[in-house]
C-alpha cells in the first residue's frame, strides 16, 4: 500500500512540476502545423484565384453569357477540387490540440476556416446551373470576412506563441 501511495504521490509532483510530457501540447508540432496548413491554403486560392477572376471579370463587365458551359465546368471542377483540400485542411485543424495559451483563438481559427469553407461551397453553389450573381458575390464577401478572423487570429496566436 505505502508503494502505490508514494507512486500516486510521485506521478501528482510530477503533473506540477510539467514533467508528464504526454499531457503537455507539442508546441514546435502545433505552430509547424499551423503554419503548414495555412501555407498549403494559400497555394490552393492561388490555384483557384484565376478561375474566380475569370467569374468576377464576367460578373464585372455583364458578360456572364460569354462564359461557355465547358468554361463553366472547369470552373467549377478547379473549385470543388479545391474546397475539398480545404475540408481535409479543416479536419487537421480539429484534430490539433493547441496550447493553453491560445485554445480560445484555436476555436476562433477553426471557426472561421469552416466559415471559410462554408463561402466556397456557397460559391460553388451560386454556379452551378445557371449563376446566381447575388449568391456569388455574397459566398465572396463571407470568404472575405472568414479570411480576416483567419488572419486576426493567426496573428494574436503568433503574438501570445512567441511571447515567452
Amino acid at each position: 500500500m505505502a508503494f502505490f501511495l508514494s507512486e500516486k504521490y510521485a506521478k501528482i509532483n510530477s503533473l506540477r512540476k510539467g514533467e508528464n510530457l504526454s499531457m503537455r501540447v507539442d508546441l514546435g508540432y502545433y505552430i509547424q502545423m499551423i503554419n503548414q496548413i495555412i501555407q498549403d491554403t494559400e497555394a490552393v486560392g492561388e490555384k483557384m484565384n484565376p478561375k474566380f477572376e475569370e467569374v468576377k471579370k464576367a460578373i464585372e463587365d455583364n458578360q456572364l453569357a460569354t462564359l461557355s458551359s465547358e468554361q463553366l465546368s472547369e470552373i467549377l471542377a478547379t473549385f470543388n477540387e479545391g474546397t475539398q483540400t480545404y475540408k481535409a485542411y479543416l479536419s487537421k485543424l480539429q484534430g490539433l490540440k493547441a496550447p493553453a495559451r491560445v485554445i480560445g483563438l484555436h476555436k476562433k481559427l477553426v471557426a472561421a476556416y469552416q466559415k471559410y469553407v462554408q463561402g466556397c461551397l456557397d460559391m460553388i453553389a451560386s454556379l452551378e446551373g445557371e449563376v446566381d450573381v447575388e449568391a456569388f458575390n455574397q459566398a465572396e464577401q463571407h470568404q472575405d470576412e472568414a479570411t480576416d478572423t483567419i488572419a486576426f487570429a493567426i496573428q494574436r496566436m503568433t503574438m501570445l506563441l512567441m511571447k515567452r
